[in-house]
């Protein structure tokens, strides 16, 4: 079913399919859609969206990286059951259609064209619930993470309009006597927003009809001391004549009841003020601050209390941000605040009973010990009771469960609650409206700000970068970065840099943290031993792991099970805050990771089981991430093709498990990448030697056709240390041809054909015959661009014989390709035609994984028809070989396809759209770095403008090609260019195009 989607500007950029939010990808990608919806039905130019994201310094390929961007997009929100385009290609950009989605902002308009109708038609109550309405879109400050300058006038703007309409908004409750419950909102607006008059004139208004005259005028003079010290001037005549107003009593001022009488407000009972003393030097906090504020002027529905719920792990700060924004409400609750540590995470105490609470908070409400009920019931009676008509604020900290809170909740409207807690408390999340504060770490600049609190601004400015660092070790986390800062200040001969490099040790870090009595150790093993058996089994394994992130198919194989089991095991994990949440990746699953210090606690843990376990747990995982790669492998090849396998067995997943995960095996592998390098290196550092030049292998695909050629290197090398460390000669000859594929893809063939003779004399002595063609077929590659037919034509023969006998029809097609691109060097085009055609034909009967090799049988067939002049055949072939490389997203194929696109369009004389193709051929080529393909653009990208009339252009081309084929040392290709250069026009007069029209025939 095509589903719908809900784009949300009004607040973080969010885009969402019922609950489920969509990934969006990285700043660019957020940036275009942002200005996409800031227009929505509007056509943005290209150019708009490039300098909106570049800031107007644009790289060469930016028109490239929109297109990716947008692509990009879509896909994802095809990914998101939504079938339909949202985003149109159109002259001279790009547009947004809503249609039948959603947007918050067109939402919002329409509410407050609603209420200002309303308003004019004085139906006050309707107005009202409109305004609330439109308010409540809001979910924090406009487009915040979103880069760039228009967005952020943009998000100033919306912003502006939020606050004039919150304005309106209680214009009109104050309209409709509603003073009292507008006061926490007036109050919150007025000081986040000091120097808005009409906020503050209204506020005045609310507190004068609350009966808090005293404060009313307090106000006043607050607002006058911000105007003249911001901005040298006196209140206006509005806020002057209210001031007046109030002093005089005016009856005016108030609003009356059906009976005439003014609204008094009630007289306040009882003042308990339990709060704890108030946290130094909070750091940050500013939008978890905001989203608690939200529970002011609400309820929790039904009349109840408005509830606000924080979690996260140990040391990250709960309880100081609950007290420190509990400080900053409390005048909003007169009739004073409770506060309670409930105990729920101490190994000291035992969890607080609600019995226990309820009777403290009893007497604290002035109920004399003898009145205080025997039974539970009672007491919770008593209390809800006592609270039904009062305004006070519940502080509930270190909660583990509901049933701690669920007697100590009162039934009031007029108070809140706000609990804190380790983990997420599922009554309190689904119960809305709340405030659900997820804290996570600092930002590294608000934990710089931190430690400079603590150790001293002038200590922590005089090495930035050492504090940084600090922070970053600490994992941004409050506690740990008090403990850090604690000691820096108890010892003032110790530098920043002395610290950091104390905690660089990861085997000491939890020691250097566990100082005293704030402990980082001590606080995880609370929240550890709370974990059910199998949970905290699963937590202390994912330690011995090593790897950036991982999905759930990761926990069931730690532990054996059922990916069922170890998906709700892994979400356990994240409920304690013991895992964090990094998003989807590319194949739909959903990733996780470690913060540093849970994974050296973690990996602490992992000693509880004896080496024995640890050892067949490694083993078991690793064989697994074998399992897939290689699967992946196959079905981007079509079958088990163009590789070899070393001894070790891998480790079957379940068949409905594996097509799950693989659906897509090159997203699949572009998602593990990370955790596949990091599996490499670890095994290759433990001397599995057989695992790691396999797995090399399997994940090559990856490397290759996404151009990952750091990764390419790092394995392989590592690989390749592993196996000459163990004096294993077919490990070393697969990596040694790995490394030459990556100097022949680089360029440097001398360097390349060195690394395959050496891989060649090792599989000959280790008598691997497919292993040797796969050597032979990338040395007569070689052979052929230098200009060695035989030699090429000769090895590319032995390797098809082997290929045929092992039954690698991939690499068959693919030497077969090669063999017509020799025959084409002959000028046999027949031949090569024939050879081309046989490729075509084995590569189709490969079916859906042989695409990348009909890829290139197809180009080559495109070649021949070049050839023979053919070349709207060409043309044709050559679309469906760009059509395939775009789905597999092979940017160098990409930019040999538009290669010889461009050519074939040059014959046949279309040359203004020949050097469109070859631009963006140019651009493809660009971001993969091959110089020879850049240059052979370039040279063809020259011909191209000189024949549009633009000899500049050539000669620039030309010289660029020149430099591209002197820096890898392609005789043929300089000697075409220079001779290319040498027929260019005298420079001192115009070159015409070869007659009218011809340029564009």
């Amino acid at each position: 079913m095509d589903k719908r989607l809900s784009f949300r500007i009004l607040g973080p950029l969010e885009v969402r399919v019922g609950d489920v939010q969509v990934p969006l990808g990285g700043p660019r990608h957020r940036t275009i859609l942002t200005l996409l919806l800031l227009s929505p039905g509007r056509v943005i130019p290209v150019d708009a969206l490039i300098d909106s994201v570049w800031n107007e310094r644009p790289p060469a390929t930016a028109r490239t990286q929109i297109s990716i961007c947008i692509a990009a997009l879509r896909k994802a929100f095809k990914n998101a059951g939504c079938a339909e385009e949202v985003i149109v290609t159109t002259h001279p950009g790009y547009l947004l259609r809503i249609g039948r989605h959603t947007l918050d902002t067109a939402e919002f308009t329409e509410l407050v064209a609603r209420a200002e109708a309303a308003v004019r038609d004085e139906r006050l109550p309707e107005a009202s619930r409109a305004y609330a309405d439109a308010l409540r879109l809001w979910r924090g400050r406009p487009l915040s993470g979103v880069m760039g300058l228009r967005v952020e006038d943009e998000a100033q703007r919306l912003e502006e309009l939020r606050l004039n309409t919150f304005e309106d908004a209680t214009a009109v409750r104050l309209q409709l006597g509603d003073h009292q419950r507008v006061l926490p909102d007036l109050a919150a607006m007025v000081r986040s927003h000091p120097l808005r008059e009409r906020a503050r004139h209204q506020l005045i208004t609310a507190q004068y009809r609350s009966g808090r005259r005293a404060e009313a005028l307090e106000t006043f003079q607050e607002g006058r001391r911000w105007l003249m010290e911001e901005l040298g001037i006196e209140p206006g005549p509005a806020l002057t004549e209210l001031r007046d107003a109030i002093l005089q009593d005016e009856r005016s001022l108030s609003v009356h009841d059906p009976d005439g009488e003014p609204v008094t407000a009630p007289n306040p009972v009882g003042e308990p003020l339990e709060l704890p003393p108030d946290v130094p030097r909070l750091a940050g906090r500013k939008e978890e601050l905001a989203l608690l504020s939200e529970l002011l002027g609400t309820d929790g529905g039904a009349g109840g209390p408005a509830t606000g719920l924080i979690t996260g792990v140990a040391g990250v700060g709960k309880t100081g941000l609950a007290v420190h924004w509990a400080h900053g409400v409390a005048e909003l609750f007169p009739d004073g605040q409770l506060f309670a540590d409930l105990h729920g995470y101490d190994e000291q105490l035992e969890p607080t009973g609600a019995d226990e609470v309820l009777s403290r908070f009893l007497r604290s409400l002035s109920v004399p010990a003898a009145q205080i009920p025997a039974e539970p019931e009672e007491r919770a009676a008593l209390y809800r009771s006592l609270l039904a008509d009062r305004r006070v604020l519940v502080v509930l900290d270190n909660v583990r469960s509901y049933a701690q809170v669920r007697p100590l909740l009162p039934s009031g409207a007029g108070c809140c609650v706000l609990i804190t807690g380790r983990e997420q408390i599922p009554e309190l999340v689904a119960w809305p409206p709340r405030a659900w504060v997820r804290l996570g770490p600092l930002s590294p600049y608000e934990a710089v700000e931190l430690l400079g609190g603590i150790v001293g601004e002038e200590r922590i400015a005089d090495a930035p970068a050492a504090a940084t660092t600090l922070a970053e070790l600490c994992d941004l986390l409050p506690l740990a970065l008090r403990i850090a800062g604690a000691r820096l200040a108890s010892k003032p001969h110790w530098t920043v840099g002395h610290l950091v490099r104390r905690l660089s040790d990861e085997r000491l870090r939890l020691d250097e943290l566990s100082q005293g009595e704030s402990q980082v150790r001590a606080s995880f093993a609370l929240t550890y031993r709370g974990l059910a058996a199998q949970t905290a089994q699963l937590y202390r394994r994912l330690g011995l792991l090593d790897v950036p992130d991982f999905s759930s198919w990761v926990a069931a194989a730690l532990l054996d099970t059922d990916l069922y089991t170890g998906e709700r095991l892994i979400e356990e994990l994240v409920d304690a805050q013991f895992l964090d949440v990094v998003g989807q990746d590319v194949s739909g699953q959903t990733r996780y990771r470690f913060q540093n210090l849970l994974r050296l606690f973690a990996r602490e843990r992992a000693e509880e089981e004896s080496a024995e376990e640890r050892r067949a747990v490694l083993d078991r995982v690793f064989r697994s991430y074998l399992f897939l790669a290689a699967e992946a492998h196959r079905r981007s090849y079509g079958g088990d093709f163009s590789i070899i396998h070393g001894t070790v067995a891998p480790h079957p997943l379940p068949p409905e498990l594996t097509d799950a995960l693989l659906a897509r095996p090159l997203d699949w592998l572009e998602a593990e990448r990370l955790s596949l390098t990091a599996v490499i290196g670890r095994a290759a550092a433990a001397g599995l030697d057989e695992f790691a030049w396999d797995l090399t292998l399997s994940v090559l695909v990856l490397f290759e056709t996404r151009n990952y050629l750091d990764d390419w290197r790092e394995c392989a090398e590592r690989s390749l240390a592993a196996a000459r460390a163990a004096g294993n000669a077919r490990g070393e000859a697969a990596m040694l041809h790995v490394l030459g594929a990556l100097e022949m893809r680089q360029r440097d063939f001398t360097c390349a054909y060195d690394l395959f003779g050496r891989a060649l004399e090792l599989h000959e002595r280790a008598g691997e015959e497919h292993g040797r063609a796969l050597v032979l077929r990338n040395m007569a590659m070689i052979d052929e661009m230098r200009g060695e037919l035989d030699t090429a034509m000769r090895y590319s023969t032995a390797a098809l014989e082997v290929f045929r006998a092992v039954g690698d029809r991939s690499s068959e097609a693919h030497v077969l390709n090669n063999m017509a691109q020799i025959c084409l060097d002959r000028d046999d085009v027949d031949e090569a035609q024939r050879l081309s055609e046989e490729s075509v034909r084995v590569s189709l009967g490969i079916g859906e994984g042989g695409a990348r090799s009909l890829a290139l049988g197809t180009h080559r067939l495109a070649r021949v028809h070049l050839a023979r002049q053919e070349y709207d055949l060409a043309e044709e072939a050559l679309l469906r070989v760009i059509h395939i490389v775009r789905g597999q997203l092979d940017t160098l194929g990409l930019a040999h396809g538009l290669l010889a696109l461009g050519e074939a369009r040059m014959g046949a004389g279309r040359w203004q759209q020949a050097r469109a193709t070859l631009r963006q051929a140019l651009e493809a080529a660009a971001l993969v770095g091959g110089a020879l393909v850049e240059g052979r653009i370039r040279l063809a990208l020259g011909t191209a403008n000189l024949r549009c009339g633009d000899s500049l252009a050539a000669r620039r081309d030309f010289l660029g090609a020149l430099a591209d084929f002197e820096r890898i040392g392609v005789a043929a290709w300089l000697e075409r260019t220079r001779a290319a250069l040498a027929e260019l026009p005298d420079q001192n007069g115009p070159n015409e195009p070869d007659g009218p029209g011809k340029a564009d025939r």
